[in-house]
């Protein structure tokens, strides 16, 4: 496709176009962390672990403010693109995949970003530390303390902290849900200003989302050995030849398991979900398998809490993309904040 993008807006424009482009034609997403093979080992080997801000992609307009850190390690960042607006912009957080042991921020959702951007919507996407570096629940709080930053600074950087909205891909996705169920991690006592602030989202839209990584649920869910990837034993920190049908799970294990949800974490006064899988995904033993969506849903709804799902084979639904159906939804919800 060649497109004219002369300017910043039809830049962004162009952006948007191609991602769309991109989906409907059945590329690879960013939230394909390369690991959705049935037996859950990547093709050619394992993945190595690597060092963030690397494999950098050229997304478009580079952010306002980029590698903004909200802890002390290299890992702890983000990258913030600003809506123009003389109000305080509402703000989508893009949350990166790669099995809690990979992927980068600049992994982000461009066409997404695009059409945030267009509408009076901040961008930012965060960087966190991998399980190289240490295993649940590292990942989690690290992007909970990302959110509680961009809330506390919302001011110098005009956004609205009230209308804050999560997505991402596979593990991105995963925490995205993470955060939208888990109860707030404010501190009001705490001496740290940042920690006083809210982790809690308006909405969350994971896509190649799992809806739980305990082993025993999972089994339920998916035919096949999804429940034996590599990658949650070493998010709840077990050997790499831990058999979860046999060894014995130790309570700390367990207890990880439980917190890290996002499944046992719901409850009725958690914020609403729009979920995508992938229809290519659902076969045995994938991780990205769309039943994990459907359980999703069905948990969702006997709560009364919003959840739209879609499968990636459904666009367009009623003429609009999935990132333009995105956007309605994450508008939406924005609009019901008082």
């Amino acid at each position: 496709m060649r497109l004219n993008c002369s300017n910043t807006f039809a830049y962004l424009t162009c952006l948007a176009l191609l991602a769309v482009t991109s989906v409907q034609a059945g590329e690879p997403g960013d939230d394909d962390d390369g690991e959705n093979d049935g037996d859950g080992k990547r093709e050619g080997g394992k993945r190595p672990e690597r060092r963030p801000g690397k494999e950098a992609r050229s997304r478009g307009a580079p952010p306002d403010f980029a590698n903004e850190k909200y802890g002390d390690h290299e890992a702890q960042a983000f990258d913030l693109w600003l809506a123009k607006s003389d109000k305080p912009t509402p703000l989508v957080v893009f949350i990166h995949g790669g099995g809690f042991r990979a992927g980068s921020k600049n992994a982000y959702d461009g066409g997404l970003a695009a059409l945030c951007l267009q509408n009076g919507i901040s961008f930012a996407s965060i960087e966190y530390r991998l399980t190289g570096i240490g295993h649940y629940p590292m990942q989690h709080h690290d992007c909970a303390r990302a959110i509680q930053h961009l809330r506390h600074h919302a001011a110098k950087w005009n956004l609205d902290p009230k209308r804050i909205a999560c997505t991402g891909g596979s593990a991105g996705a995963g925490l995205s849900e993470w955060l939208g169920f888990h109860d707030d991690l404010a501190d009001p006592k705490s001496d740290d200003p940042i920690a006083r602030q809210s982790t809690r989202i308006v909405c969350a839209l994971p896509t190649n989302a799992q809806c739980t990584y305990d082993p025993r649920e999972i089994v339920k869910i998916v035919p096949g050995k999804a429940y034996d990837h590599p990658a949650m034993k070493a998010l709840f920190n077990v050997p790499p030849t831990f058999d979860w049908t046999k060894d014995p799970i130790p309570p700390e294990v367990d207890e990880r398991m439980k917190d890290c949800g996002p499944l046992s974490l719901l409850t009725k006064d958690d914020c609403p979900v729009y979920i995508v899988n992938n229809k290519a995904a659902c076969t045995d033993g994938n991780i990205h398998h769309g039943n994990f969506g459907k359980k999703l849903e069905e948990e969702m709804q006997k709560l009364g809490i919003e959840c739209v799902r879609r499968m990636d084979s459904d666009f367009p639904v009623n003429g609009l993309s999935m990132s333009q159906e995105m956007l309605q939804f994450i508008q939406k919800h924005f609009a019901n904040v008082k």
